[in-house]
């Protein structure tokens, strides 16, 4: 089309200059005049040729319009068609996925009670072997053969008297002292039974302070139970017992109930103060209470950040996909985690900061004795270990001041101990009100404003003294909540 627009131009002006040269030779006018006739020529020429070719370039013009509202039609089309079906796909994958968790959650619950009968059964069976393994079984002696008295009736007359033998105790003895031993833990697990039925749960809170300022900054939920005759039952006399007969996970609901509670009345006193609570692997695998409790949490997460969630360093070894699974679901609702009872330093930082760990307690002896430990990190660095993937030191079990003086030079934050404060029971009035899942609790903790004072000087992990060291904790004003934390 170009070529032929190129050669009508030359044509045009082909014919405006004969024009021109015609009326300079022919008709006699003058050059200008010849000139003025050529160009108005070639203008009429022009004007012709634009008025004639207009209507082709309309046509042309529409119908490439034409065409490319048709291809815009057909992509529009084919954008909503797929756009249909990738709704549809969505549709059917929600549906697959809700059909395969309604079938698989029926058979994880399943799953996760017949693991804890299983283990249940286990602990009971490897129990009951313990102790009868123990009882002496009576070897047999054959008789002796008529030959054999008739050799020895001359032997045994020549020979002196034998000594006497003191009576050796029977099986039937041992059998004996073994069913007292069986009745005892029967009575003490009733005990317990009736102390988690009868919600005799008291809530005892340590502090957990700063270093070197000794502010309090946390506090550690610990739970007592209290017998029919007002017995105190420590957590290591009662959780082998409780945990062989599947109480843990009630035990851990209620206390995680209650520590929710006193974590609201902590809160409104001190916005930075947190609260440490244990839970136990059995609470994790047991399908019904754990769902019960994750709904409780669910419901409480806008304080999921003072609240934190403890696990042992053999609980966390042990842990096998329900527990991971468990873990996860805490995690995903903003619940932190610290690891406890460590029995070595070997430990993973970025391994425990991506399942949600940001905090490790490490007893403080294990810290100061590095020949008592089995890794290559030497303690006085695992707190900056720890720091570069957001885990918090504490040191525990903190029971004199020379054990302050080294833990500062490890660059430890924080520490928890009874050089600092006993265990101190929760107040009756912070109490007041829990429910547990339905049963409002009727009875009133009656708590001492004091504690008694030391029957010994001694400290020790097992035996909690009443009073305190020399460095007592500085509260941050909740005494409405905790019995003060004498310093002497």
């Amino acid at each position: 089309m170009r070529l032929a627009a190129v050669f009508i131009a030359i044509c045009m002006v082909v014919i405006a200059a004969s024009a021109g040269a015609v009326v300079f030779l022919g008709f006699g006018f003058s050059g200008t005049e010849a000139i003025t006739v050529a160009l108005a020529v070639l203008t009429a020429l022009g004007l012709y040729n634009a008025v004639a070719t207009q209507p082709g370039v309309r046509a042309v013009a529409g119908n490439q319009l034409s065409e490319l509202s048709r291809s815009n039609f057909e992509l529009s089309r084919q954008v909503t068609e797929l756009g249909r079906r990738l709704a549809a796909v969505e549709t059917r994958v929600d549906a697959v996925r809700q059909h395969a968790r309604a079938a698989v959650d029926p058979l994880a619950v399943e799953i996760s009670e017949l693991g804890s009968l299983v283990r249940q059964l286990a602990e009971t069976v490897a129990t009951y072997e313990a102790r009868f393994g123990e009882v002496a079984k009576p070897i047999a002696t054959p008789a002796p053969t008529p030959a054999a008295t008739a050799a020895a009736a001359p032997m045994a007359s020549a020979a002196p008297p034998a000594p006497a033998l003191e009576p050796q105790p029977t099986p039937a003895r041992k059998l004996e002292a073994k069913s007292e031993i069986t009745a005892t833990d029967e009575r003490q697990l009733a005990a317990i039974r009736s102390a988690v039925d009868a919600n005799r749960i008291d809530l005892y809170l340590q502090p957990i302070v700063t270093l070197p300022q000794r502010k309090v900054r946390y506090y550690e939920a610990m739970s007592r139970l209290r017998t029919d005759s007002g017995d105190m039952l420590m957590a290591a006399d009662f959780i082998p017992q409780a945990r062989r007969a599947g109480l843990m996970a009630k035990i851990d609901h209620l206390v995680v109930f209650r520590s929710v509670q006193v974590a609201r009345r902590l809160l409104m006193k001190n916005r930075d103060i947190g609260l440490f609570c244990n839970i136990s692997d059995s609470t994790l695998t047991d399908g019904v209470v754990f769902q019960q409790l994750l709904d409780f949490l669910d419901a409480n997460r806008a304080i999921a950040p003072s609240i934190v969630l403890e696990f042992t360093q053999s609980a966390l070894r042990a842990a096998g996909p329900i527990e991971n699974e468990s873990l996860s679901a805490l995690a995903d609702r903003g619940f932190r985690f610290s690891l406890d009872n460590l029995q070595d330093v070997r430990i993973e930082p970025r391994d425990l900061a991506t399942r949600g760990f940001r905090y490790v307690k490490i007893p403080g002896q294990l810290l100061l004795n590095p020949k008592d430990t089995t890794t290559d990190i030497h303690p006085a660095d695992l707190s900056d270990l720890l720091g570069r993937f957001g885990i918090d030191l504490i040191a525990d079990k903190i029971e004199s001041e020379a054990m302050v003086v080294d833990l500062l030079d490890y660059d430890v934050r924080f520490g928890q101990g009874f050089l600092f404060s006993p265990p101190r029971p929760v107040r009756a009035e912070a109490l007041q009100g829990v429910a547990d899942r339905g049963d409002v609790i009727a009875r009133e903790i009656g708590v001492p404003d004091e504690a008694p004072p030391p029957a010994s000087t001694s400290r020790s992990s097992t035996n909690e003294p009443a009073g305190n060291g020399a460095g007592g904790a500085r509260t941050t004003g909740l005494a409405q909540l905790v019995p003060r934390f004498r310093s002497s």
